[in-house]
């Protein structure tokens, strides 16, 4: 994977993209009811493809076959808010270099989610469809976020991370399952979210002292 053809906004999608996600910039429909389904998330209100399909004046078969089922639906409109999330994240780490950057990248990215309001609202709400979505290889949420950190590592660690004793790839995938066990501890083992462990874990794993 290289580090100059992609940007950490766009390699998530060029990893795995999805029906819905081809589809958004030919078809202003899909575009409308994704726009109009990541705001009503963002507002704390469940996605509810009939709803949607009342405030946009069409029916629901139509809604179905622009953007596909609810599922979906819900897997774009959560890595739609996941990748400001890590530009943000990348922003406000670029005075680092290396492992730390990595290690304080995630870190950041992890506290932000685990502080969002609206998305702890979506974690109660619906716990079992949230964890499927997004730490299971079914939704494409998870493959993009590891094509996403493999970037990173290897941007800040190069192509054998480590002295080559770990790839890219399965480094990136160890930091997403502790970032995915840390995000969503009170859904997995009833513990509460913590962002201190989470810079703990990080930090250890990346052997920052």
């Amino acid at each position: 994977m290289t580090t100059t053809a992609s940007s950490i906004a766009t390699v998530g999608l060029e990893a795995a993209p999805s029906r819905l996600s081809a589809r958004l910039d030919t078809r202003p429909e899909a575009r409308r009811v994704l726009d109009l389904a990541r705001d009503t998330f963002i507002e704390g209100y469940r996605v509810d493809m009939g709803l949607l399909a009342a405030r946009l004046g069409v029916d629901r078969t139509s809604v179905f076959r622009w953007v596909g089922n609810r599922d979906a639906l819900l897997s774009e409109v959560l890595w739609s808010l996941a990748v400001p999330t890590l530009v943000q994240a990348e922003h406000a780490t670029e005075h680092l270099a290396g492992a730390e950057r990595v290690a304080d990248l995630m870190t950041t990215f992890t506290r932000d989610l685990i502080v969002a309001d609206y998305f702890r609202t979506f974690l109660r709400r619906e716990p079992a469809r949230a964890l499927r979505l997004l730490t299971t290889a079914e939704s494409p949420i998870q493959r993009r976020f590891v094509a996403t950190v493999e970037w990173l590592v290897t941007r800040e660690l190069g192509d054998a991370p480590f002295h080559g004793t770990i790839t890219p790839e399965e480094l990136a995938y160890l930091l997403v399952r502790v970032s995915e066990s840390l995000t969503y501890a009170d859904l997995i083992t009833g513990d509460e979210p913590s962002p201190a462990r989470a810079r703990t874990a990080f930090r250890h794993l990346l052997r920052v002292g």
